[in-house]
C-alpha cells in the first residue's frame, strides 16, 4: 500500500481541527498507509525579533529535517509555492507514488519553512494566495490529499 506521511510542527489544539484531520485520515485508509508527525513548535520571546523568529524556524526546520526518509518526495506548504487545481495537485503527487516513492508533506509552523527545509523539497505548495493558520492548513492538506486520491480512482467526491 502507499505512503503518505505529514510531519506538521505544532500540536492541533482545537478539538475540531483534531477530529477533522482524523476523519479524513480514516477515510484515506483504503487508499494509503497516513502517518501524522508532529514536531514541537518553538517559542518565540517577548520581542518577537527577527533573530528570535529565525531561530525558531531554524530549530523548527531541524526537527522536521530529521523525520523526513532520505529518499521520500517531500511536498513543503509554502506560501511561495506553486497553487495547483485539485486534478494537478492529485496528478503531481500520482508521479512519485507511482514509482513507489513515500510521499511526505510538510506543514512549517506560524512564521513558515526554514531555508534548509525548503531548500529540501521536490514541490513548494501554497494552499491559497490567502493567509491561514498553520493547524487549519494541516486540516485542508488532509482534505486535499483525500481529495486527490478520489480523483485519481476515478470515484465522484463533492465539488
Amino acid at each position: 500500500m502507499q505512503r503518505v506521511k505529514i510531519v506538521a510542527v505544532g500540536r492541533l489544539k482545537e478539538k475540531w481541527l483534531s477530529e477533522g484531520v482524523a476523519e479524513y485520515a480514516k477515510r484515506l485508509g483504503r487508499f494509503c498507509r497516513l502517518e501524522i508527525a508532529e514536531v514541537d513548535e518553538e517559542r518565540v520571546d517577548a520581542t518577537g525579533t527577527g533573530a528570535s523568529v529565525a531561530r525558531a524556524m531554524r530549530r523548527e526546520g531541524e526537527r522536521v529535517l530529521s523525520r523526513l526518509p532520505e529518499d521520500a518526495y517531500v511536498v513543503v506548504a509554502d506560501v511561495g509555492g506553486d497553487s495547483p487545481s485539485s486534478e494537478a495537485f492529485a496528478s503531481r503527487i500520482n508521479a512519485p507514488l507511482s514509482i513507489g516513492r513515500e510521499l511526505v508533506f510538510v506543514v512549517g509552523g506560524s512564521h513558515g519553512a526554514h531555508a534548509e527545509l525548503l531548500a529540501r523539497a521536490d514541490w513548494k505548495l501554497s494552499m491559497s494566495r490567502m493567509t491561514f493558520p498553520h493547524q487549519l492548513a494541516r486540516l485542508m492538506l488532509v482534505e486535499q490529499i483525500y481529495r486527490a486520491f478520489k480523483i485519481l480512482a476515478n470515484e465522484t467526491y463533492h465539488k
